[in-house]
């Protein structure tokens, strides 16, 4: 079976955030952003999970962390746009958005997008995926679950 083109993937995600009325580029499948990442130069996957959970969870490697909340406190990182754009240019290549399952980064996606990152998209499923019937992650989705390089520590 040969792999999805880059363009093929674009039309995927562009057309899902379209369905689901989302104010930024499109959503993609893990699966599907790492393949942007290996296929469009320039593109950035960024992670807006908090620095614990970069660490000790586990992380994309080559990702960028921007906490879209801070820790230990929870709050909304009021520096986001800022560090942001510190660490990733306003390019048209892709700026994904990952978190454990697909809020933050959604959160993220759309601020991104209302600041000019005209080609931002969450990435569904986030890193650990949705909790399974006795509550755990990493079991029902997500970036681990689907076997894509990452690292911890």
């Amino acid at each position: 079976m040969q792999p999805d083109s880059v363009n093929d993937i674009l039309v995927r995600a562009k057309e899902r955030a379209k369905q689901m009325n989302l104010p930024y580029a499109g959503t993609l499948l893990p699966s599907e952003a790492q393949a942007l990442l290996e296929g469009v130069p320039g593109a950035k996957l960024v992670d807006v999970r908090t620095q614990p959970e970069w660490e000790y969870v586990g992380h994309v490697p080559g990702s960028v962390l921007v906490e879209w909340n801070t820790y230990p406190a929870g709050q909304r990182n009021q520096q986001f746009l800022q560090e942001l754009a510190s660490q990733v240019p306003k390019t048209d290549a892709p700026v994904m958005f990952l978190c454990r399952s697909g809020a933050r980064s959604h959160q993220a996606a759309v601020a991104a997008t209302h600041s000019g990152y005209t080609n931002s998209f969450n990435i569904l499923e986030g890193f650990e995926g949705d909790k399974d019937a006795n509550g755990h992650r990493n079991s029902v989705g997500g970036w681990r679950f689907a076997g894509l390089p990452w690292i911890q520590g």
